[in-house]
């Protein structure tokens, strides 16, 4: 273990387990303000007699700066401090700039009627969380080799599973027992204690762990930064323009909306529909998630690699779409609270295993020299389905039953099921891999002479 923690160990290329050990606890970040303001507030909010309209109007506009990621990407694709890593310094700046917007959320006056500046802090915390989560899917990528990626998803996404369960069951007793201000202010504590690992951990060999310190940019980082708007868009272009990058991103986007559409309606449908209180939903929506980022940790990645990616999209998409279909035709049976738990285990189990495999798929199709943006473009997508089924949940429920809107959710799943089917993830890898031999015969000796 002392061997392991020595400074020249501390290197994410050349350290599997310390990788793994990095995006777990970057992911667990991102996790912990996730779980306060997507699940423990909204379910606050029905607690206190606020309407479906209003916490859906709340949750979409915390939805909004995920959806707006892509303008962050290409930034952090031109700009870095090269000396420090490609993207560890804008790692660092937005764990900072998380740690402080969620301290401000806790300073509200007064939040339960004072809904307006409470969407506005919660739109900081996402704005900082998806500054930290497209630089470090960006350093994911350039750091993680091809055939450790759905192990890492794995990881990545069952730790930030735990982070939103945990903080969700911890931020809703501290939120009842303490009061708003204390409950949110205690939690940042958590997340800025995971600013040691961006902190102590390198990408490369020799670089900088502070500006202030020795170090020097690496020769791997210098060939594959780019110098000019020109190049990052045209590049950019090339591979998002390919049939499987079209395909995939339409996909994203209907599994999102998907997403934010049953993220929205459960602490309502709980609390507001079935007479649950927010601890029971917040301890069974925990426990349940835990259950499934568990499994995700464990068997989620090697599935993915054990059997494909296209397999594994389609048959976790397939049995998503029968859950929810059946569930919505038995409204008879959801006064039984066993069947409510069975529902919520599958769909976050499923969920789970379904976001490694949109992850580790959205990095297959990523070119290393534009990483930071096209993997954004696949969650941006994905995110603006999640903010647009969250707006959307207050319209469907004002003018239709739950039945119906169990229905309508039943059908995104099936949309991207078919549109995956499209997909040649082998013959796009190809075409990227040319593009690597042509980019580094024109630009390459460029870059490395300046």
């Amino acid at each position: 273990m002392k061997r392991f923690f020595k400074k020249s160990k501390l290197i994410l290329t050349e350290n599997a387990v310390l990788r793994y050990l990095n995006f777990s606890a970057l992911y667990i970040a991102q996790g912990i303000p996730e779980g306060i303001t997507y699940f423990a507030i909204p379910a606050w909010l029905a607690m206190n007699g606020k309407s479906a309209l209003e916490i859906a109007s709340f949750v979409g506009v915390i939805g909004i700066p995920w959806s707006f990621k892509i303008l962050i990407a290409p930034l952090m694709d031109r700009f870095t401090l090269l000396s420090m890593g490609r993207k560890r310094p804008w790692v660092i700046f937005g764990q900072m700039g998380l740690i402080i917007s969620f301290i401000n959320i806790g300073l509200i006056p007064d939040p339960l009627n004072n809904l307006p500046a409470l969407m506005i802090a919660g739109f900081f915390i996402s704005f900082f969380g998806a500054f930290q989560d497209v630089a470090t899917d960006g350093m994911a990528v350039d750091v993680i080799p091809p055939n450790e990626q759905a192990r890492a998803n794995g990881l990545m996404w069952g730790s930030k599973t735990i982070g939103i369960s945990a903080s969700l069951v911890a931020g809703t007793w501290l939120i009842n027992t303490f009061g708003f201000s204390v409950a949110v202010s205690s939690l940042s504590i958590s997340v800025a204690a995971i600013m040691l690992f961006p902190i102590y951990f390198r990408e490369r060999p020799g670089e900088k762990l502070m500006p202030w310190t020795l170090g020097a940019a690496s020769v791997d980082s210098k060939r594959t930064q780019l110098r000019s708007w020109k190049h990052i868009f045209k590049s950019l272009y090339k591979v998002v323009s390919l049939k499987s990058s079209v395909i995939f991103g339409v996909g994203c986007f209907a599994v999102g909306i998907m997403f934010g559409l049953i993220d929205t309606l459960l602490p309502i449908f709980t609390i507001q529909e079935l007479g649950w209180t927010n601890t029971s939903f917040s301890q069974v929506f925990s426990i349940t998630t835990v259950v499934g980022g568990i499994l995700g940790m464990v068997i989620g990645g090697y599935l993915v690699d054990y059997f494909g990616k296209l397999k594994m999209l389609t048959l976790y998409l397939g049995i998503l779409t029968a859950l929810i279909a059946v569930f919505a035709f038995i409204p008879n049976l959801w006064g039984n609270n066993i069947i409510i738990y069975i529902f919520i285990l599958s769909y976050y189990t499923l969920y789970t295993f379904l976001c490694i495999a949109v992850f580790a798929s959205a990095m297959h199709l990523c070119w290393k020299t534009v990483a930071a943006t096209q993997f954004t473009i696949y969650m941006a997508l994905s995110n603006m389905g999640r903010a647009s089924g969250a707006a959307l949940l207050g319209v469907l429920k004002t003018n239709f039953s739950w039945e119906w809107v169990f229905l309508f959710i039943a059908l995104m799943p099936v949309f991207m099921a078919i549109l995956i089917q499209f997909i040649n993830f082998n013959k796009h890898r190809t075409k990227v891999d040319s593009f690597v031999i042509l980019d580094q015969t024109l630009v390459a000796p460029h870059i490395i002479k300046d």
